[in-house]
């Protein structure tokens, strides 16, 4: 009998921002190149946001189509209405991106829902709210959410999230990891700076805590005077980094690029010796990816989740404990600038590392848990396949080892 080949699928994708909302990341980045790819494959896609000022209500760019309501808490009793209507008959499987807070979807749709969770935001909520609005997210986040979604697939970006949920009580027969893929980066024709340059590449925001980029410049200007930190990114933190700079007698020594095309990220990118993640918590950390295509290594913290997979400290970049603190940071940063034969060795295995994760792949992973879960069944870790092997080894020379 000849196998009939699957039909395309019609996915809904519930997520609070889209690329083109000023606070758009690396999660936005995630959802829609896997969301192109899927389109580029036959199925149609659409992707249900918060609205704002930069896009119209309605759209469709590069076959996703774009559906922005309510504002950036109002998007989701928003997007309950919208699938709780007639609007949602054309829908086989639903996507709900848990950023923080789910959107409920289970309440209201009894087509298949995949939760994606880029990472658990327990260390964040206290930074960014209140205490009561702290407390009342992490409730939703930790206790409400695994509950409403027991029967539901899961999809992680890394093991740490992936072991983050568990811990939260979802089953982890219910969880695959599906990593960032990432792009062959553009060819730029320039050489890292001839003096040093550090670089910060994300959202301004109090969670980021690029406070601590700015006082890793301050020491190591001591050192090299002529150092620079170029921080790329916008965000409604930004004035309180301009003071942060001002009292640490950086200001002249940073340059706070805003927002920037592709083009003008690359170059940066490629200008640097070093790119510095302070981040209190990535579910991956698409930055490191992006500066690792440049042959530039990254320094992160052991404990900011997805972090730890990718940087692979030692070989790719370097990892600062939590006992390390600030001070750890500071020095993994003048260890890279004061020795240029160890951050190349980084660097270059950086590079070859980044090249083994393809965003075909991981659309090809995604796709294959999306019918899985409308076969009702699950899959879990061991299941997916989304490029290299999480934690992969790397060897002093920037090779993966055979396997």
């Amino acid at each position: 009998m000849t196998r009939q080949p699957a039909r395309p699928l019609r996915v809904l994708f519930l997520n609070w921002r889209d690329t083109a909302n000023p606070e758009g990341g690396g999660s936005e980045r995630y959802v829609e190149t896997v969301a192109a790819r899927l389109v580029a494959a036959g199925h149609q896609v659409t992707v249900f946001c918060a609205a704002h000022e930069l896009a119209p209500p309605d759209e469709v760019r590069d076959g996703i189509r774009f559906v922005r309501r309510g504002s950036k808490l109002g998007v989701y009793p928003r997007a309950m209405w919208h699938l709780a209507t007639y609007r949602s008959r054309n829908v086989d499987v639903v996507v709900d991106v848990q950023n923080g807070l789910p959107f409920f979807s289970r309440l209201v749709t009894r087509v298949p829902v995949v939760v994606l969770v880029h990472h658990v935001h327990r260390e964040q909520w206290h930074v960014v709210y209140d205490r009561v609005r702290a407390a009342v997210g992490w409730f939703l986040e930790s206790k409400v959410s695994p509950w409403l979604y027991r029967h539901s697939q899961y999809v992680a970006v890394s093991q740490v999230t992936r072991h983050e949920l568990v811990e939260l009580g979802v089953d982890a027969d219910r969880i695959a990891v599906v990593h960032n893929g990432t792009e062959r980066p553009p060819e730029t024709g320039l050489a890292p700076a001839p003096d040093p340059v550090l670089c910060v590449l994300g959202r301004l925001v109090p969670h980021k805590r690029v406070e601590h980029a700015l006082a890793t410049l301050a020491r190591v200007r001591v050192d090299h005077p002529s150092a620079r930190l170029t921080v790329v990114g916008h965000g409604w933190w930004e004035a309180q980094l301009r003071a942060e700079a001002v009292r640490l007698g950086v200001a002249d020594a940073v340059d706070f690029t805003g927002w920037v095309d592709e083009t003008a990220k690359h170059e940066a990118l490629a200008r640097s010796w070093v790119l510095l993640t302070p981040s209190l918590k990535e579910g991956w950390g698409l930055c490191i990816a992006e500066a690792a295509g440049h042959g530039v290594p990254s320094i992160a913290y052991r404990s900011a989740g997805g972090v730890a997979e990718s940087v692979v400290d030692g070989a790719t970049g370097l990892l600062v404990g939590d006992d390390e603190g600030l001070r750890g940071f500071i020095d993994a940063t003048r260890r890279l600038v004061d020795d240029p034969a160890l951050r190349r060795q980084l660097g270059t295995a950086a590079r070859s590392r980044s090249a083994q994760y393809s965003w075909d792949t991981t659309a090809a992973a995604f796709l294959t848990v999306l019918r899985t879960a409308m076969a009702g069944r699950t899959r879990h870790d061991e299941d997916a396949v989304d490029g290299a092997p999480a934690g992969a080894d790397v060897t002093q020379e920037g090779q993966a080892p055979a396997r």
